[in-house]
C-alpha cells in the first residue's frame, strides 16, 4: 500500500511578540498558495488574540467592500481554480492530532501547513509541537532583549531538542527582520558573530524595516501587502527584500 505524502510543517516562532511572526506566515503562505502554486494551510495557535483567523475576517470584509479588491480577488481564484488557503484554530497542545486528523480527511495533501504559535515557552505543548515542526525561522532585531530571548530559546531548540533521536525538526534558522538603514553596520557584524559562535544558522538575507511589517487592519488599494487572500505586491516584496528572502526560504525547505 502506497503511504500517504505528509506535509512539510514550517513555524516562525520567537520568545517575543511584535517581531513579525504572524506576517510572516501571511505573506509566505498567501505568495506560496496564491502565486507559486502550492497547497497551504494554516493553523493558528496563537491563543488569546488568533490574530490571522481575525485577519482572514478583516480580509474577507475588506475584499467585499472594496471594487478594486474584490475585481483582483476574483481574477485569481477563477485563473489558480482553487480555493483560499483555509485557516484553523486550535490549541498549541492538539495541534498535531489535528493536523493528523485533517490530513487523513483529504485527497489531496497540502505541501506546507504553517504554525502560527505563541510568543512563550511557557505555553502548555509548545515544546513537545515544536520538536514536531520540521523548519523553524526565527526572526530577530538588533534589541537585546529580543536577541537575548530568541537566542537562548533557539540554543535549547539547537543543542538540546534536535540532538534527541525523536525530534522531527530539519533545520532552525535565524534572520534579521526590520534592519534600519541607519544602524551601525558594527552592530550587525558583531552580534551575527555571537550567533555564528552559538553554532546557530543564521540566513543570508536581511528584511529591511517596513511600517508595513507593523500596521494592523490597513486599508489597501491595488497594493496588497498582508492579506491572507490575496498575494503581496511583487514591488513592495522587493523593497524590503522578501522576494530574496523567499528564494533562500525556498532553497532551505527544499518542497
Amino acid at each position: 500500500m502506497k503511504t500517504k505524502k505528509q506535509p512539510t510543517i514550517i513555524t516562525f516562532s520567537t520568545q517575543k511578540g511584535g517581531v513579525g511572526k504572524s506576517t510572516f506566515t501571511t505573506l509566505m503562505a498567501s505568495i506560496l498558495h496564491y502565486r507559486m502554486g502550492y497547497q497551504v494551510a494554516v493553523f493558528d495557535c496563537d491563543f488569546p488574540q488568533y490574530s490571522l483567523l481575525q485577519m482572514r475576517e478583516r480580509d474577507l470584509k475588506m475584499v467585499m467592500q472594496n471594487e478594486i479588491l474584490k475585481k483582483m480577488a476574483h481574477k485569481q481564484f477563477t485563473s489558480i481554480n482553487k480555493k483560499a488557503y483555509p485557516i484553523f484554530q486550535s490549541k498549541t497542545d492538539e495541534v498535531l492530532q489535528e493536523i493528523d486528523r485533517y490530513v487523513d480527511g483529504l485527497e489531496i495533501t497540502p505541501d506546507i501547513i504553517f504554525l502560527d504559535l505563541p510568543g512563550t515557552v511557557n505555553t502548555v505543548g509548545i515544546l513537545k509541537t515544536l520538536t514536531n515542526v520540521h523548519y523553524i525561522f526565527s526572526p530577530i532585531t538588533a534589541d537585546r532583549l529580543v536577541l537575548e530571548s530568541t537566542l537562548s530559546f533557539t540554543d535549547v531548540l539547537t543543542n538540546v531538542l534536535m540532538k534527541e533521536t525523536q525530534t522531527g525538526i530539519r533545520a532552525i534558522h535565524l534572520f534579521w527582520n526590520q534592519v534600519d538603514g541607519r544602524e551601525r553596520t558594527i552592530l550587525y557584524k558583531n552580534y551575527s558573530k555571537v550567533i555564528s559562535d552559538l553554532g546557530l544558522p543564521l540566513m543570508e538575507t536581511t528584511i529591511t524595516d517596513s511600517k508595513r511589517f507593523r500596521k494592523e487592519g490597513e486599508t489597501i488599494t491595488k497594493n496588497v501587502f498582508r492579506s491572507t487572500l490575496l498575494p503581496a505586491d511583487p514591488k513592495l516584496l522587493t523593497q524590503c527584500r522578501m522576494d530574496q528572502f523567499i528564494e533562500e526560504f525556498l532553497r532551505i525547505v527544499k518542497l
